[in-house]
């Protein structure tokens, strides 16, 4: 018989300590050390004189396999980020923080199923069964054919899933750090019974073809909380973005084995739920004052959506001698290269002064070709000149102060366009060998290849304004 042995856990990075510390050494985080009971390994080695058997081997032709067709939900910006709808067997994690409406959103996603004939379980680890409905009633969804059950145990999990009688097309795991398997001597929640019910749920999946999506907790730093192996184990994760404070709300998809990654989907929190947003770029521009200083409008592209943001910079002067940088919605690091690169190769100084800079509307951008709107609302704030109302920017700037092409202006550029801009300032693009082949442009361009032509730009406002 295997003898029990005790370690100390990093509920954190999973790893492994033979006593217990006040910070896991791998990862950094203080007091995430939690004593587990597991079972003594193995010899390694398959030893003895059982032999295995063959596998059975297929090529990638695979005349003989069965089509999996998607599952779509109808709710178009869900389908969106999942490439094209749910696939058959494949697993999902959908991560967000506490109260962000993760629960809303796939209790709406299975509804929808439902309505089309799907057979869709939602297991709620956290919440009553009266409790579900209670929210399903408030969302008006109380008429759905979802089918609902209050349960952790991954073995009553499972044995529904091999049920014959059932035969489930969709089910919902909330929370994964709910979940147990009671051979494990360890709570809910930990590294080992979270990554062990995972492992579980998603063998049974794949093999009776049903799609699990997991709920997953966050920690403080935003990330999914438990083992790192989680994410590797699904086929998609997905993150639910955004302010409580703001009534938008963005899924993300950060990985996706059977679409576009970093493709998004963009949602309103209504009083009876989650109602998708086709057109954001519009919804995010609806509040824009034109005609104020620091305000420049990015063209940016989302995966495969193209979306048009605000970036809103102010440059004050610092009262204590020491600049502060608060970014909201981007990269403190880049703001910080792109201010070295406005001091270094244009001679704007942004030493002295506060800098706030925040992307209106709770969305957070990650793409490089941000850098040209957030250069043009620098300068437009330091200066005190307002940024034309029907423009917009879009290009990567480089340490040289060179600005450099981005993927897929022209679609940029058509959605610009749709929303009644003019004019579009962006980096030199490769022109056609045949000129003929070029389609017009839906807006007035101008491109430029160096930052000094930005704020020239600003300089012939300025002198145009004074004259």
């Amino acid at each position: 018989m295997a003898k029990a042995s005790r370690s100390f856990i990093c509920q954190s990075c999973g790893a492994v300590h033979s006593k217990w510390g006040g910070k896991c050494e791998s990862c950094g985080e203080w007091n995430s050390l939690q004593e587990e009971v597991t079972e003594a390994s193995a010899p390694k080695g398959l030893g003895g004189s059982k032999k295995g058997r063959s596998l059975m081997l297929s090529d990638l032709k695979g005349e003989d396999s069965k089509k999996m067709p998607r599952q779509q939900s109808g709710i178009g910006e869900f389908d969106r980020v999942t490439g094209g709808g749910l696939v058959p067997g494949s697993a999902l994690l959908v991560g967000g923080d506490p109260g962000i409406g993760k629960s809303t959103l796939l209790l709406q996603v299975l509804c929808a199923l439902a309505m089309k004939g799907r057979k869709c379980l939602y297991v709620s680890g956290e919440e009553s069964v009266d409790q579900v409905r209670l929210r399903a009633d408030r969302m008006g969804l109380a008429g759905a054919p979802v089918h609902l059950v209050a349960a952790t145990s991954v073995r009553d999990i499972v044995s529904t899933m091999e049920d014959t009688n059932i035969a489930l097309d969709v089910i919902v795991i909330d929370s994964i750090q709910t979940m147990y398997v009671d051979t494990i001597e360890s709570a809910p929640g930990t590294v080992t019974q979270v990554r062990t019910s995972a492992q579980e749920i998603t063998r049974v999946a794949k093999k009776r073809g049903v799609t699990v999506i997991f709920v997953g907790h966050v920690t403080k730093d935003g990330q999914i909380a438990g083992p790192r192996v989680l994410e590797h184990m699904v086929d998609a994760v997905l993150y639910f973005e955004g302010d409580r404070s703001h009534q938008f709300r963005i899924l993300r998809g950060v990985k996706n084995r059977f679409g576009a990654t970093d493709e998004i989907g963009v949602f309103e929190m209504e009083g009876a739920g989650l109602a998708e947003v086709e057109n954001p770029s519009a919804l995010f521009l609806a509040q824009r004052q034109v005609d104020v200083p620091g305000s420049a409008v990015l063209a940016g592209l989302e995966g495969t959506r193209p979306v048009l943001v605000e970036v809103q910079a102010l440059v004050a002067p610092a009262p204590y001698g020491s600049p502060r940088r608060a970014v909201i919605g981007w990269d403190t690091q880049r703001l910080a290269m792109v201010l070295a690169v406005l001091e270094t190769r244009c001679g704007i100084q942004f030493s002295g002064s506060d800098i706030f800079l925040n992307i209106a509307g709770g969305i957070r951008i990650t793409e490089p070709a941000a850098d040209l709107a957030v250069a043009a609302a620098l300068i437009s704030a330091a200066n005190g000149i307002a940024v034309p109302a029907d423009t917009v920017f879009f290009g990567e700037i480089g340490l040289g102060g060179e600005v450099r092409q981005i993927a897929q202006p022209d679609v940029r550029l058509k959605e610009a366009g749709k929303l009644g801009f003019e004019r579009a300032t962006l980096p030199r693009r490769k022109m056609p060998k045949d000129k003929k082949d070029k389609p017009a442009d839906p807006v007035k361009v101008t491109e430029i290849t160096h930052l000094q032509d930005l704020v020239d730009m600003f300089a012939e406002q300025r002198n145009v304004r004074r004259a």
